[in-house]
């Protein structure tokens, strides 16, 4: 991998991440934001969340060394210091998911430091991740859902990328699409204004309608109208900054950087707003045989896993619609 090039700090910026640290870390810290931010191309929110949790790390170097750390600081320190400081964070109720995050910023600094040739320390290389557990996509909350595909439009530095983006999601969590489905549409299956529904083509090459929602015909139009590519009818629908067919990586990484802003957990997936569509359908009365048909599962065990409600919400709606339920 090539060193990054050194850039010189801002003219007039006294403190970088909003921390005095002492001169040669913070040309350093300077050097690294505007590495993020032109050959890293980092979205402007993602670059405030590293500096964030950049800073803290920082913060803590201060008091733990009894001073503003310099880089020879930096290299001197152990594995039992950068232990210490996870455990600060435990200690003040940071969860598994924010300490690995932000473990995950500060490796990716000192990545920088050793490529810019300013600072080797091998002592995180021993030190491990914390352990999170494996679970299946968990649904999320409807105001957070609403608050991801409200952000997402505003994280791509090209505004017709933000709009490509938005639609994508729009028609995970409105249709209840596979990422895969939605990345494989042509421009001629594109959803057009006033259409009702749309043909699928789901795993085993299988066919489904789903329905339509404004919001989803709307999204989709705005991509199209901004997309500076001419979409033959039977290419990609979704395309890319070259103008071949989107990739699942990019969507998967737009939406990392989503809930990284929102500090939404590690669950918050792609797949997850798939999921959460069949889930708010459920705790809405939907019936679950038909979520099974819009969501494309073989079996209705599958869409079982897939909708989990509490079962204050399941009561509810037994109670609203059962004939024998108590009135």
């Amino acid at each position: 991998m090539a060193r990054p090039a050194r850039v010189a700090p801002r003219v007039g910026t006294p403190k970088v991440l909003g921390f005095p640290a002492k001169s040669g870390l913070q040309a350093a810290l300077a050097d690294w934001q505007t590495w993020l931010e032109h050959e890293r191309r980092a979205s402007p929110h993602t670059c405030a969340a590293y500096r964030r949790d950049l800073t803290q790390f920082l913060e803590f170097l201060s008091g733990h060394l009894g001073g503003l750390p310099e880089l020879n600081d930096l290299a001197g320190l152990r594995t039992a210091d950068f232990r210490a400081w996870l455990a600060r964070r435990a200690e003040q109720g940071i969860g598994r998911a924010s300490r690995a995050r932000g473990l995950s910023v500060v490796r990716g600094f000192f990545r920088w430091l050793a490529r810019a040739g300013l600072v080797e320390n091998p002592a995180l290389a021993v030190l491990r991740t914390p352990k999170l557990p494996r679970s299946v996509p968990k649904a999320l909350a409807v105001d957070e859902t609403e608050e991801a595909l409200s952000l997402v439009r505003d994280l791509a530095r090209d505004p017709w990328v933000g709009k490509r983006d938005t639609a994508v999601l729009a028609l995970l969590y409105g249709c209840g699409l596979r990422i895969g489905e939605a990345l494989s549409l042509n421009r001629s299956e594109a959803p057009a204004p006033e259409q009702e529904a749309m043909s699928v083509t789901g795993k085993g090459n299988k066919q489904r309608y789903v329905p339509l929602l404004p919001a989803v015909i709307e999204a989709v139009q705005d991509y199209l109208a901004a997309c500076p590519f001419t979409l033959a009818p039977e290419g990609p629908l979704f395309v890319g900054k070259r103008g071949k067919r989107l990739g699942a990586r990019r969507i998967q990484a737009r939406v990392v950087e989503v809930r990284t802003c929102l500090g939404l957990p590690e669950t918050a997936t792609p797949h997850a707003l798939r999921h959460s569509f069949a889930t708010h359908l459920l705790a809405g009365g939907g019936d679950l045989r038909a979520i099974q048909e819009l969501l494309g599962h073989a079996s209705l065990s599958t869409t079982q896993r897939y909708t989990e409600v509490d079962v204050a919400g399941l009561l509810s709606v037994y109670d609203r619609t059962h004939p024998r339920a108590r009135r």
